[in-house]
């Protein structure tokens, strides 16, 4: 099974170098980072790092950067994408165990949970603010899906082939809330969902929206999960939550 890790960048010279050095050796068999249009030395570094290196002509956001980034790892055949930031705020020592919970068919997707205890959270560095919305929203989220994960809101995540041929990411916002409309299409469809304790990792280099920005996320969370609950309970239809394919195995019941 051919394994992907895909990189969506922006400005993250000062941490690409280590990130990289953390994958474990032979457990991809790419590398792919797209940059959306960096103003850094990213893009040389990532050359220099012998890595597939994939340029935006214009700034697409966090949302648009991942649809490039699962197109070409699925052009390339991948049977499971892994997500890393480039930002080294995520452990990629744990690529070997996401991927192995996805290859022997125990989850089509698993995410990092950076919140396996509140202090670690905190002494992570992660916002007391940050935290809070967190669990709020993680715990309504687990309530209105009936899934039970540590977080939804992490940016590590690896993904079955299967999974991103099910579910309608490529039509999602290009903004941050993204990853949520992705989650919620999979449990939608069906899809195995879990995941493993990875440290909180919050410095000056490490990529994070501010509460600006974070307070819009967490809006557009709720507006998105107000879809979701009467979608799931038969009284509407949302296009956005059906899998592409009526398969068996995936089809809405």
């Amino acid at each position: 099974m051919k394994t992907i890790a895909v990189l969506p960048a922006y400005n993250a010279e000062k941490t690409l170098g280590k990130t990289i050095s953390d994958i474990p050796p032979n457990s991809v068999d790419e590398i792919i980072l797209v940059d959306d249009c960096s103003q850094d030395g990213t893009v040389a570094l990532s050359k220099k790092l012998g890595l597939t290196t994939i340029v935006h002509e214009k700034n697409k956001g966090y949302g648009g950067n991942q649809k490039t980034c699962y197109q070409e790892a699925l052009k390339r055949g991948a049977d499971v994408v892994i997500m890393i930031h480039p930002d080294y705020q995520y452990d990629a020592r744990l690529a070997p165990i996401m991927i192995s919970l996805i290859k022997n068919g125990i989850c089509d997707i698993v995410l990092g949970n950076r919140i396996r205890t509140r202090w670690e959270a905190l002494s992570g560095g992660m916002p007391l603010y940050k935290y809070l919305s967190n669990r709020f929203l993680t715990i309504l989220e687990n309530t209105c899906t009936g899934q039970n994960l540590g977080e939804w809101h992490s940016g590590l995540r690896a993904y079955s082939r299967k999974s991103l041929e099910t579910i309608r990411w490529e039509n999602n916002s290009d903004d941050f809330v993204f990853d949520q409309e992705l989650l919620l299409q999979a449990a939608a469809c069906h899809l195995k969902i879990g995941d493993i304790p990875v440290a909180a990792r919050y410095f000056p280099e490490a990529s994070s929206i501010n509460f600006k920005r974070s307070v819009v996320y967490g809006l557009a969370t709720l507006r998105i999960l107000a879809q979701y609950v009467p979608h799931r309970l038969g009284l509407v239809h949302f296009n956005w939550l059906t899998p592409l394919s009526q398969n068996p195995e995936t089809a809405l019941r």
